[in-house]
């Protein structure tokens, strides 16, 4: 397995433009069977520092849907990873920097896709932790501070590079969820 550097980017107000087109080819393509789409991770955060990949939850009424879904996305050039140990959630990866396929043939922002039901416990984490993270500048400033740490500390290892940011995630929606 190749080892991928750990790149944190000061924040791109691109980022949201980057997401709204990739959401335009994503909506057209599966219509109905989608609920919405959200952007979600660091890049979804005004002024949060990032490594300049997007995450992507497309939210969809039931994993009844998924069959329909898959054939959707692989129409655009994703494969199906399978909920790799989440569950209500589905992994997508790309064929190529050109995913998703659309009329103009150009490499797309780079991103993680997923297919979660409206009641994955892991898309109601990813929407809490962003909207926190939005209402408390505070936050999106210790939170960059700490990933730009980890980075240098773990450049070549993405996993404790994750595990390093648990306890800050964890703290940030324990708070979050005292102020609902």
């Amino acid at each position: 397995m190749s080892k991928k550097t750990i790149i944190i980017e000061d924040y791109n107000n691109e980022w949201s433009e980057m997401f709204s087109d990739l959401k335009s080819i994503i909506e057209q393509r599966l219509g109905d069977l989608v609920l919405r789409i959200e952007h979600v991770g660091s890049t979804a955060v005004p002024g949060l520092a990032a490594k300049p990949i997007l995450d992507i939850d497309v939210v969809i009424d039931s994993m009844d849907l998924l069959p329909d879904v898959i054939q959707g996305l692989e129409s655009l050039g994703y494969y199906l990873e399978g909920n790799l140990g989440v569950e209500n959630r589905e992994a997508f990866a790309r064929k190529d920097a050109n995913v998703p396929y659309s009329i103009v043939k150009i490499q797309k922002p780079e991103h993680h896709l997923y297919v979660c039901n409206k009641e994955s416990k892991e898309l109601l984490r990813h929407i809490s932790f962003r909207d926190a993270l939005i209402s408390s500048p505070e936050f999106v400033v210790e939170y960059a501070n700490l990933k730009k740490e980890l980075a240098i500390k773990y450049r070549e290892n993405r996993q404790s590079y994750t595990d390093g940011k648990t306890e800050f995630v964890n703290k940030v929606l324990n708070e979050y969820g005292k102020n609902l």
